[in-house]
């Protein structure tokens, strides 16, 4: 593995650690005022967002440029790969740093100054030209992880621009037209990034199994035509409350229903073709792969209880939705990132790594789960007061759902050990000779 790809691995690794300090430390100021008033939430939680968003992000097309180097490899140096991390690097440290020093002016998710999209869309251009440079030598017809990757890297582009529409004065003129857009290409990203995300989890199914079956074939590309049609449609249920017809919320919704059920069946087929040779030499990426699993079967259930209309009323804009989030951004997002980065360092061939992420990783599923269901108590609390009883006094509103919240946080500091445990464990991994050697990840 090249410097530049460990480069790239430790900048999304960091990344996470930094998303969970600043997690943690945001959920004691949201409950507590007093140190709510040396550290205020209102600083704490965009940087925590933006950190978590970062993680993602950078682990995604970490896994894309390290994987499509074994896909359709080119001889030259990574100039242009080096050249995104380094304009990429920089522009998150000035993200961090406006953060420090209170200076705003973004929008939900990107909240800081707006200036600083400029050179995200330069650094994007450049992984683009890099990722492009090589996919135009690809096979005449490639697996379904390779169009994956180069539609989520596409439509990452397209979304952050259209992200960045509010900066036009006429995007501004109504708020109703500002909020839309703004919740529709938020909505569309999170697709863009699944592709990526999802082609790396295929691409690794295929490398532990050996099977490069469940990569192409009719069901395959079903899977891929579900997700992109996700990509360009989820965004349809980010707007209950803004005043669209209805089917769109409902399409919106069964799409994405239905792209997590065929992921589900898609890697239970995995499962059901490995034999336990192979299971065992990768199991690190395994166990990952598979908590992503059950983390998509949870989600989904939640999901599905969101959709119906009588429920949305009370659980819209609570707690249950932030559940929702964790649970794909965590439990579903994090955990395949998590084995694509110990598939990368080769986590297997030293047993001692492999037993202490095993452990973190038993402690964040745990503790993710009683964080996530602490959520879904405090938005149906939260939510039944607001609506059903119509109190409108917050302090009043929030008394009872305050015990939810304690439990929450207590979850949260199991998370961040868990996770904590794994992204040093893996950054040590990454740190040592054997990493720098040629990885060919050989299944």
């Amino acid at each position: 593995m090249s410097p530049t790809h460990r480069w790239h691995i430790a900048l999304a690794l960091i990344l996470l650690l930094l998303a969970l300090v600043l997690g943690v430390l945001a959920a004691f100021a949201y409950i507590s005022p007093s140190l709510g008033d040396a550290l205020p939430f209102t600083q704490l939680r965009p940087a925590h967002v933006s950190a978590a968003l970062f993680w993602i992000i950078t682990g995604a097309t970490a896994g894309v440029l390290r994987y499509k180097d074994d896909v359709f490899p080119l001889s030259d140096r990574p100039f242009l790969h080096r050249a995104f991390l380094f304009l990429w690097t920089g522009t998150l440290i000035a993200v961090f740093i406006a953060y420090g020093l209170k200076c705003f002016g973004g929008r939900e998710y990107w909240e800081f100054p707006p200036l600083l999209a400029v050179p995200m869309l330069i650094a994007w251009l450049l992984l683009m030209a890099d990722y492009f440079r090589a996919w135009l030598r690809r096979a005449a017809a490639p697996p379904l992880y390779v169009w994956m990757w180069t539609t989520g890297i596409v439509f990452f582009l397209i979304t952050f621009i259209e992200q960045n529409l509010w900066q036009i004065p006429w995007f501004r003129d109504t708020y109703m037209r500002e909020l839309t857009v703004q919740w529709k290409s938020n909505g569309a990203m999170v697709g863009a990034w699944n592709q990526m995300i999802y082609g790396s989890a295929l691409y690794l199914m295929v490398r532990i199994g050996g099977d490069e079956g469940i990569a192409r074939g009719p069901r395959a590309f079903l899977f891929w035509f579900l997700g992109l049609s996700n990509l360009m449609f989820n965004w349809g249920h980010h707007l209950y409350n803004a005043p669209t017809a209805g089917w769109i919320r409902h399409v919106a919704y069964g799409i994405s229903m239905a792209e997590w059920i065929l992921l589900i069946n898609i890697i239970r087929g995995f499962k059901g073709k490995l034999d336990e040779h192979r299971r065992h030499k990768h199991l690190t990426t395994y166990r990952f792969l598979i908590g992503g699993e059950f983390w998509v079967f949870l989600n989904l259930f939640l999901a599905l209880l969101m959709s119906i209309p009588a429920i949305n009323r009370y659980t819209h804009g609570t707690h249950i939705t932030v559940a929702h989030a964790m649970g794909a951004t965590i439990g579903i997002n994090t955990m395949i990132l998590l084995g694509s980065v110990a598939w990368m360092v080769r986590v297997d061939e030293d047993g001692s790594p492999a037993r202490w992420i095993e452990r973190g990783r038993i402690t964040a599923m745990g503790s993710l789960l009683v964080f996530w269901l602490a959520l879904i108590t405090a938005g149906l609390i939260k939510g039944y007061r607001a609506t059903a009883l119509g109190i409108t006094d917050h302090q009043q509103l929030m008394q009872p759902v305050q015990p939810s919240l304690v439990a929450f946080t207590i979850a949260g500091i199991g998370v961040f050990a868990g996770l904590g445990v794994i992204a040093t464990c893996l950054l040590m991994v990454l740190r040592s000779e054997d990493a720098a050697h040629p990885n060919t990840n050989e299944p």
